[in-house]
């Protein structure tokens, strides 16, 4: 079809794609993206910070304060405080990050030290279905393996672990495979030569020149060229940049249209949306929330940043795909999610969906692309017609009503959406009603055999190359 401008119910795919087909999370009371110093406090009490984004730039400002001193930071969300580890026993360094409004821990570890473990780890261990990242609460580096690391392989693991010492880092196993999380998901399509894929989109954003454009998985913009916002429907986007594996997994995604709206916002479901303001840094320890329209909308909390993650190459049955740079959680999230938007609670959008194992019954990890990284690469910025067009009226939700239960959600093929603004602090539904029963999304034509819980047969070729179906959905 030929877009002059997407029509309002299907604008610009409000961003995070189509509306989650029950949705379920319990999520955090609002939050004000404020400091709150109480009066009469003493100088070195640490500060009240109401979100982990003020944390972030605590913690980044220390970062810079401290030097080397500094080795990771995370954020107490029961306390609503920023603890700093610091590896100076000079008392005027614990005093700086005191005055600062951190608490201050004294570790073991420098930062420096921690990146060397990870240098070794790569060089020994870059194995199909083992990830690591740096965890701050605990000082060490944490290595997970899936299910698939067995025999001489998990013994290699464990050996280069081991040579590393307990204290430097710790070894962990995961069930279920580390994989891009493909088929089902969100409503934006390229036709390939092998059949469709599927993908989720994460964000809109403004490309540097000027033009509409969204940021998505990279794998996605890998595995197809032209973006539909129907399974059907002719292109309405070009990817201009793409990078997977390596150091990320985004791509820059340029609407044809120059004319289309690009709301900066996360469609939550039920006719609501979050309205995205800028671009945060992920902090460890603060709560984040994920869109996807397979499972919904989940929370979780980011567990690890600049993870790396080795995963079993779709195209090459003796290679790797490793990517680095990516924040790990412990959101679930299954076939169908990838490429979904990340955001904060007051609307920071902080990462897009890559890939992880588990589902959301059983948990997991799922590690997530960095918003800041993927448009400092592309040169994008957040920014657009945000609400315009999501809903005509654009309405406003009540912040304590309940984000949505998926009835009437499923069958949405690039956005059918009622406009509205949502507070992600409301309550989700129950995720039972979820992944298995969707129209258009769980049970896809040529997409291989999905009830939404996960299971891919036949789908795992990110380049829609895939032996046993006639598309590659992501």
């Amino acid at each position: 079809m030929s877009h002059k401008r997407i029509p309002k119910r299907k604008a610009a795919i409000a961003v995070g794609g189509v509306a989650a087909l029950g949705a379920a999370a319990l999520l955090l009371p609002n939050a004000n993206a404020s400091q709150d110093n109480a009066s009469g406090a003493t100088a070195t009490a640490p500060r009240t910070l109401k979100s982990a984004t003020d944390a972030s730039d605590l913690a980044a400002q220390l970062q810079g304060l401290l030097g080397q001193a500094f080795a990771g930071s995370y954020y107490d969300s029961g306390k609503q405080q920023l603890v700093v580890n610091v590896v100076s026993g000079d008392n005027n360094t614990v005093v700086q990050a005191e005055k600062a409004g951190a608490v201050v821990r004294q570790v073991e570890n420098s930062n420096s030290e921690l990146a060397a473990v990870a240098g070794t780890l790569k060089t020994k261990a870059t194995i199909p279905g083992t990830a690591w990242a740096v965890d701050p609460k605990t000082n060490k580096v944490v290595v997970t393996a899936d299910s698939t690391v067995t025999g001489t392989k998990w013994d290699t693991l464990e050996s280069t672990v081991q040579s590393l010492g307990s204290n430097m880092a710790t070894l962990k196993k995961s069930s279920g495979t580390f994989k891009p999380l493909v088929s089902g998901g969100d409503a934006i399509f390229s036709q390939v030569a092998d059949g469709t894929v599927r993908c989720s989109l994460g964000f809109n954003v403004t490309a540097s020149d000027g033009s509409p454009a969204f940021l998505t998985a990279g794998h996605c913009g890998v595995a197809a060229k032209d973006w539909s916002d129907s399974e059907t429907g002719q292109p309405i986007a070009t990817v201009d940049q793409a990078q997977f594996p390596g150091d990320g997994d985004f791509s820059l995604v340029k609407y044809n249209d120059a004319t289309t709206q690009a709301p900066s916002e996360v469609n939550v479901g039920n006719g609501q949306t979050v309205a995205i303001n800028q671009a945060v840094d992920a902090t460890v320890g603060e709560t984040v929330f994920r869109m996807g329209s397979t499972t919904g909308l989940h929370d979780g909390q980011v567990t690890g940043l600049d993870a790396t993650v080795n995963f079993q190459s779709e195209t090459d049955p003796n290679g790797v795909d490793t990517v680095t740079g990516l924040i790990q959680t412990n959101v679930c999230a299954e076939a169908g999610d990838s490429g979904g938007s990340l955001f904060t609670q007051d609307g920071g959008a902080v990462g897009m969906t890559s890939g992880g194992s588990g589902d959301c019954t059983s948990g997991g990890e799922t590690f997530f692309q960095p918003v800041t990284t993927a448009l400092q690469a592309t040169g994008a910025t957040l920014g657009g017609d945000a609400g315009a067009g999501a809903g005509g009226a654009g309405a406003t939700a009540d912040p304590s009503a309940t984000a949505g239960d998926g009835s009437g959600a499923g069958d949405q093929a690039g956005g059918d959406q009622i406009g509205g603004t949502a507070d992600p602090s409301a309550t989700a539904a129950d995720p039972s009603a979820t992944a298995s029963d969707q129209t258009g999304t769980g049970d896809q034509t040529g997409t291989g055999d999905q009830t939404g819980t996960g299971d891919q047969t036949g789908t795992g070729d990110q380049t829609g190359t895939g032996a046993d179906d006639t598309s590659s959905s992501h």
